[in-house]
């Protein structure tokens, strides 16, 4: 990709979050509290028994589509851009779905390939085998998403059709034991993507609530829904940390800093072990900030519950991390797509697609990409802030608290908006 220059663009991308701080502190408190509160629409077409059987049916559908990919993952063509399983797993699902999560809703419900394999073990008679303890809370879906990350940021291959194949199909496995043993509940707190895709599906606009379709701002879901535990609160933070460093490691600055020439990059095994711990300085650094606003918020406005402040206002975090997930792979969606909809429309016996990337040496269409791409993280940083004060003015009560407590946090914001523009702009060579 042609390199720009981008100075305009990033300080104005942060002029707009400095003037969504500033503009915070006009606004009327009734205003405030009713930024995120819903509006009823018109009732649900489906009711729930209906919808339940017609996601199951989608869902074994998705389940057939996924054993299908993983025969071809194994005895088809190894090349990823041909192979049905990477361009599914990385492309279809990492790329797309969890775009259209966070957009159109919880579109996951209909897709996920372990609903109707669950639905038949329950058909055929099996029960849970154990009662899941209340202590576990969702870390088991935390140790799972950790895992996930390693496998997209630190493993040698993971676009390797035959190795993609084994690690989704022995997951596959794990995730139906898992149900097996602890039942639905497994899929709702211990399946770290499924629980993952469920969150950015509270960020959409429009939402079921019972027996109605409701819209509001995006993220009033969250902004409005029941406070997170230790476990989740801290896999909300860590979506943000393993994002950030997802496009951290692909930098020339990443690079040097371990030693590597960029331009003479190997791949990935010469980092695996600086990538590994990369990635945990980065959860690490980014939990370790987001702790010390809270607790510095709190020192401004004379309050010691700090667990109570860091569980609420970590959904606040979730904007960012999806604008980020948003913004940087948008240029694998234009790309990473086309070899999709080829992959498609082969199978189907349409047309061959050619693949171009002529865009991306196009200093117009670049240019409207970083836009893009700037335009959404700043989208989501000025979305993270109306949500935190509004999350802040239910703790406190108070306007003029709900400001000063969450003041240490927009400047955390605010700085994490250069950073993410910075990341954008960077040449990158892994």
């Amino acid at each position: 990709m042609l390199l720009l220059p981008t100075d305009l663009y990033i300080a104005g991308g942060v002029a707009s979050v400095v003037a969504t701080v500033l503009l915070i502190l006009l606004l009327p408190d009734p205003w405030a509290r009713a930024m995120f509160r819903p509006i009823a629409g018109m009732r649900a077409v489906m009711r729930a028994s209906g919808r339940a059987r017609w996601s199951v049916l989608t869902s074994g559908l998705s389940a057939l589509l996924l054993v299908w990919a993983l025969i071809e993952g194994g005895r088809g063509s190894q090349d990823p851009t041909h192979n049905p399983l990477p361009l599914l797993i990385w492309t279809g699902c990492w790329v797309f779905l969890f775009a259209g999560q966070g957009v159109l809703g919880d579109l996951w419900r209909w897709l996920s390939p372990f609903r109707a394999p669950l639905a038949l073990l329950r058909l055929v008679g099996l029960r849970p085998l154990l009662r899941w303890p209340r202590a576990l809370g969702h870390w088991p879906a935390l140790l799972v998403w950790l895992a996930f990350s390693a496998l997209l940021m630190i493993d040698i291959a993971p676009t390797d059709p035959d190795r993609l194949a084994r690690i989704v199909a022995g997951y596959w496995v794990l995730t139906l034991l898992g149900c097996l043993i602890f039942g639905p509940v497994w899929l709702a707190r211990g399946e770290g993507i499924s629980v993952v895709l469920r969150q950015y599906a509270r960020l959409a606009p429009l939402r079921r609530i019972g027996g109605r379709l409701r819209i509001g701002m995006p993220g009033w879901g969250l902004a409005s829904g029941p406070r997170p535990g230790w476990s989740l609160a801290l896999l909300m933070l860590v979506l943000l940390g393993t994002g950030s460093f997802d496009g951290l490691n692909e930098t020339f600055r990443w690079l040097s800093w371990i030693g590597v020439n960029p331009l003479a990059f190997e791949g990935r095994s010469q980092v695996i072990a600086e990538n590994a711990v990369g990635l945990a300085l980065a959860i690490a650094l980014l939990v370790a900030a987001y702790g010390m606003t809270i607790q510095a918020g709190l020192g401004l406005i004379g309050d010691q519950r700090f667990g109570l402040y860091f569980r609420a206002l970590a959904p606040a975090i979730l904007p960012i991390a999806f604008a980020y997930h948003l913004a940087h792979y948008l240029p694998v969606a234009l790309v990473e797509g086309q070899y999709f909809a080829d992959m498609i429309s082969h199978h189907l016996g349409g047309p061959e697609i050619e693949v171009t990337t002529g865009f991306l040496f196009v200093p117009a269409k670049v240019r409207l990409l970083f836009l893009a791409q700037a335009g959404a993280v700043v989208l989501g940083h000025i979305l993270a802030i109306l949500m935190s004060h509004t999350i802040a003015l239910r703790l406190t009560g108070d306007h003029a608290k709900a400001v000063l407590c969450q003041t240490p946090l927009a400047l955390f914001m605010i700085l994490y908006t250069l950073f993410g523009l910075w990341l954008l702009a960077s040449p990158r060579g892994a």
